[in-house]
């Protein structure tokens, strides 16, 4: 069969007059059955080799090495081999003779066999493709855009044109595989607009598309991923194809899936659980180097302790097998598991060690951040990656990859900032947008922190550069027009220096284009100001104006991102209820259970915080089959989302249990809960609180209440002194009766968390618990860290009288 392909590709190639007149050379080039045969024919016909033989040959060449394993591949030698050459020659003085189709598969199988881009060979092809590439057929057009990509060409003025022509010709495309390879490489061009008639294209052709074909909707996905846009029903149909075509994957594809899945924050848990299934089912058959690092770093994130143990040591077995990429996969495999192996993080350390040379720019970034995340100790190691990240870092001219090696950089010890390094950074930041200026910005604070000159000079490199973070911030905020990218350029923008740089300002240019705020931007925009923990009401009106229009238009998985800004934020917009009504309606249109079950949990989480339980959505919660579809999810998710989503599970469990006992759900967060420790300004209020009550029995800290709530309790007005609360496996065991006239007392210390960064408006969780306390018998005293922390109450004095005043006063008064 494999013959046939090579056969046929090659009489596709030549100019075929007859019987009469046979290619003796291309009859002889289609029997053959190794790179070597290839050479000894092309040796012989040097003379005789037309336009057809050479495209044949190379197309050969590059087939042979395609169908072996890449670890049997030989492209060096094919590379390196004399008669290779004189293909080369023979291809670059023949490129006016070649058709369209074979202009572009000449410069493909070229690139795949490892020739340079700047080779001539290659150069004159792109030239002469340049000049040709309006009357391409849209088959050799995809291909040729793979190749521009493949050398680094994605922003060219050539892939402009290629968009250019996708734009005009894309209700002509007919074949899947074509647009959707088209699509990834021109997704750095695309504007709103075609970029939704691309996806509304690739949505009609997935309905006709053979379903076997799963490479066409991963396509799909991957574009989603590089526009960084997740609409979302086009997604679930590819995750239904995806589904369904599981058992046929191998771990190198279900890996980039996953990876794709996890950078849209998609987290479909019928195919995490599918792809463990089939990964599992593929250690057997991973044996080489190469399959076995494509089957760690898919499996062992969501692997059992067992099969993780297994797979560490085989991996140690492997080890001296490996080769330099692998070995960087692995590193950063170790790093996503946290893994405690040193055996296996050294081996795999000493492999990248002895590779150091062979490795680009942003691998060696990649590298250098997973071994400091490894906790790894090789001081010579680390500055020997220092040394090489400094170096690419000055010969850098992308603005995002100067700000990834400057990332990575500031992690690791060393002098200050050498002269080259900062003055590359002078040069990028005007090209760099508010994602790469805020993370150079916390970048340029570590190495300050960490520079002991720092202190000493006077004006310093680092205040420099910052003011010109800070300078270049406010100007791209001040010609910011256009929401959806500055709501992009936001998504990952956080950190001390963006809360006082640039915040305000954020949440001005915000408001000065509420008029671009539609359905398609609501569930970002309330996504970030959730994130900053910034009260702005009327972005929040604005943003209910617009789901109570649209709701129709809104996904109802986006239910969750647009309610919680107005729970966390506790804003009680004009139309909070009729937007929770809403939205709960919108989310119930559809079955619950069709959505991953942690989603359920944390769109119930936003619904308690706002004081809102609706039944239907508690009882599919609150149900065995629910509860066992998520454990077996959350199995597969990583650590940090795992427990996020436990913790959520237990608040929504303790909400419902407080504020709805007539639904009748158990408390089954007994074990779950740990006794936290308290702080040292509760640890403060402790002790001047025994003060004021007189005597240190008279005042409890680190109180565990039912629900395990931990609090500081005290009774008051008769000052009497009452037992803890104990906790029992069926329920809370209840404080015998107070005397009449005592009063159960908790104080709440209020730290800078509780309230919205831009005022001391209470956050949404702190109202919560306080409903919870009262419910449960307290009378709550709320310290908020402003009160307690201001000049007024600096002196022991006047923290008693404070305290003596907030619980008499305030108790009485209730």
């Amino acid at each position: 069969m494999f013959r046939l392909h090579l056969a046929s590709a090659c009489v596709r190639r030549s100019v075929y007059s007859g019987p009469g007149n046979r290619d003796l050379v291309l009859d002889q080039l289609k029997v053959c059955f190794s790179e070597d045969q290839v050479f000894e024919v092309v040796g012989r016909n040097k003379a005789k080799l037309a336009v057809n033989h050479v495209g044949c040959a190379v197309g050969m060449l590059w087939q042979f090495q395609k169908e072996k394993p890449q670890l049997l591949r030989t492209v060096g030698a094919v590379k390196s081999h004399p008669q290779f050459l004189t293909l080369r020659v023979l291809a670059e003085n023949k490129i006016s003779l070649m058709d369209d189709c074979l202009l572009v598969d000449m410069l493909y199988d070229v690139l795949r066999l490892n020739v340079e881009p700047h080779d001539s060979l290659v150069q004159q092809l792109v030239s002469e493709a340049s000049v040709r590439l309006d009357s391409f057929p849209l088959s050799s057009l995809s291909k040729f855009a793979i190749c521009l990509n493949d050398q680094q060409l994605q922003l060219s003025p050539l892939m402009g044109r290629i968009t250019d022509i996708l734009s005009r010709k894309l209700s002509t495309i007919n074949d899947a595989r074509i647009l959707t390879v088209l699509m990834i490489s021109v997704s750095p061009m695309v504007s709103p607009r075609l970029r939704d008639r691309l996806l509304d294209r690739a949505d009609h052709l997935l309905d006709s598309m053979d379903p076997v074909k799963y490479n066409n909707p991963r396509r799909v996905v991957q574009f989603l991923r590089n526009i960084r846009f997740g609409r979302r029903p086009l997604l679930e149909k590819c995750n239904r194809i995806l589904l369904r075509s599981v058992p046929r994957m191998d771990a190198e594809n279900l890996s980039i899936i996953i990876g794709l899945y996890q950078s849209l924050q998609f987290n479909n848990c019928e195919f995490r659980l599918a792809a463990k299934q089939r990964l599992t089912e593929l250690i057997d058959s991973s044996t080489d180097p190469a399959a076995f690092t494509k089957l760690f770093v898919a499996l062992c994130p969501m692997a059992s302790t067992e099969i993780r143990e297994w797979l560490e040591s085989t991996a140690l077995l492997l080890a001296d097998e490996f080769n330099p990429q692998q070995a960087l996969i692995l590193a950063e495999g170790l790093e996503e598991i946290q893994c405690r192996n040193l055996n296996l993080i050294n081996k795999i350390a000493s492999i990248i060690q002895k590779n150091l040379r062979v490795y680009k720019s942003m691998e060696v970034a990649r590298i250098t951040q997973a071994l400091f995340l490894l906790h790894y100790q090789n001081p010579e190691l680390f500055n020997k990656l220092r040394s090489i990240l400094i170096s690419f870092l000055q010969d850098s001219l992308y603005p995002s990859e100067v700000t990834m090696l400057t990332r990575v950089l500031a992690t690791l010890p060393g002098p200050r900032l050498e002269a080259g390094v900062v003055a590359r950074l002078d040069a990028v930041l005007p090209q760099c947008n508010l994602s790469d200026l805020n993370t150079l910005a916390q970048a340029v604070g570590k190495c300050a922190r960490n520079d002991a000159s720092y202190r000493h000079s006077s004006p310093s490199q680092y205040v420099r550069l910052l003011q010109g973070l800070s300078r270049c911030g406010h100007e791209r905020l001040d010609t910011a027009d256009r929401l959806d990218v500055l709501l992009d350029e936001l998504r990952y923008a956080s950190g001390e220096w963006f809360e006082e740089t640039l915040l305000e300002h954020t949440m001005a240019t915000l408001q000065r284009m509420t008029a671009q705020v539609s359905w398609s931007s609501v569930p970002d925009l309330a996504h970030l100001l959730t994130k900053t923990n910034h009260l702005c009401a009327p972005l929040l009106d604005r943003i209910a104006t617009v789901t109570l229009k649209d709701i129709h238009k809104i996904h109802p998985s986006a239910t969750y991102a647009t309610l919680l800004p107005f729970a966390v934020l506790n804003y009680d917009s004009p139309t909070a209820d009729e937007l929770f009504d809403v939205c709960v309606c919108s989310f119930l249109s559809v079955s619950p259970g069709s959505f991953d079950p942690h989603m359920l949990v944390l769109l119930a989480y936003a619904l308690v915080v706002a004081d809102c339980f609706p039944e239907e959505v508690f009882r599919e919660i609150f149900n065995v089959d629910f509860l066992a579809k998520l454990d077996a999810h959350l199995e597969t998710m990583p650590d940090l989302l795992n427990m996020r989503i436990r913790l959520r599970l237990m608040e929504v469990n303790r909400a419902v249990c407080l504020e709805c006992p007539e639904y009748q759900v158990p408390w089954f967060h007994a074990r779950y809960c740990q006794h936290f420790s308290s702080s040292l300004v509760q640890k403060q209020i402790h002790k001047i609180l025994a003060e004021v009550l007189g005597g240190a029995d008279r005042a409890r800290a680190s109180v565990l209440t039912p629900y395990f709530y931990t609090i500081g309790e005290c009774p008051t007005l008769k000052l009497y002194t009452t037992q803890l609360y104990l906790w029992g496996g069926g329920g809370p065991i209840r404080s015998p009766r107070l005397p009449p006239g005592a009063q159960r007392v908790a104080v709440d210390f209020l730290d800078s968390k509780a309230f919205c960064k831009n005022s001391r408006h209470m956050k949404g969780e702190t109202g919560m618990r306080k409903r919870h306390l009262e419910i449960m018998g307290y009378r709550v005293v709320q310290i908020p860290h402003y009160e307690w922390n201001s000049m007024e109450l600096s002196t022991q004095d006047a923290w008693v009288g404070y305290l003596k005043k907030k619980i008499f006063t305030e108790v009485s008064s209730s």
